[in-house]
């Protein structure tokens, strides 16, 4: 294999596994991270996501949540249009007829039907307006697998509807920017200085 044959799988790797990292950050429906900030959006407006688990994690958490058991999310509006607003939060566990996937968005959550999404319901924050701008959703969930937050927002005479899937009990997921990418990136340029320092002697060899 060539030098160059070598040095463009190297920056391929390196593209890869930015690719990799940012199918990871946008994932998640509603859910998505902005200038290290979790942030869920809601129609027009935006509401910043905190997520932890006082009994086993130390971690805040943006999408999955690590492990069952005690959760609490913190819902903090950045638009300050969203005060008087009246919101709801929901959430979901996957059963038949709605079976949660990281795809799901409000348009799968209308074809529910009203009784099916009550039977679904494992958390529910009936409307109200919190001019403190902050939500405070605490639930213990029981067993592992697919759920999905829906978050409704009235007001003006209109209605948006965000809906984040997210997996319960798989454990902390991998960052690829910070657990991942640094690694590939130093083994690729070890290559390819490594490489390089073996192709001078023989440039010199040869004009010799």
């Amino acid at each position: 294999m060539s030098f160059k044959m070598i040095k463009k799988f190297l920056v391929s790797v390196v593209i890869a596994s930015g690719i990799i990292f940012s199918g990871q950050l946008y994932a998640h429906g509603g859910l998505s991270l902005e200038d290290d900030l979790c942030v869920l959006t809601v129609g027009p407006y935006r509401i910043h996501f905190t997520g932890y688990q006082p009994m086993s994690q130390e971690q805040e958490f943006c999408e999955d949540i690590p492990e069952i058991g005690k959760t609490v999310v913190a819902l903090d509006y950045i638009n300050d249009e969203l005060r008087p607003f009246a919101t709801e939060v929901r959430i979901v566990r996957s059963t038949p007829p709605f079976n949660i996937s990281t795809s799901t968005t409000p348009k799968d959550l209308e074809k529910v039907s009203d009784e099916d999404l009550e039977n679904m319901t494992i958390y529910h924050l009936p409307p109200d307006v919190y001019p403190n701008a902050t939500i405070l959703v605490e639930h213990s969930f029981q067993e592992k697998g697919m759920f999905a937050g829906v978050v409704t927002v009235k007001g003006n005479d209109q209605e948006w509807v965000s809906v984040f899937p997210f997996a319960v009990g798989e454990g902390m997921p991998i960052n690829w920017f910070t657990d991942v990418l640094p690694y590939v990136a130093l083994v690729a340029f070890a290559a390819f200085f490594f490489l390089r320092s073996r192709k001078k002697p023989n440039e010199e060899g040869t004009a010799a």
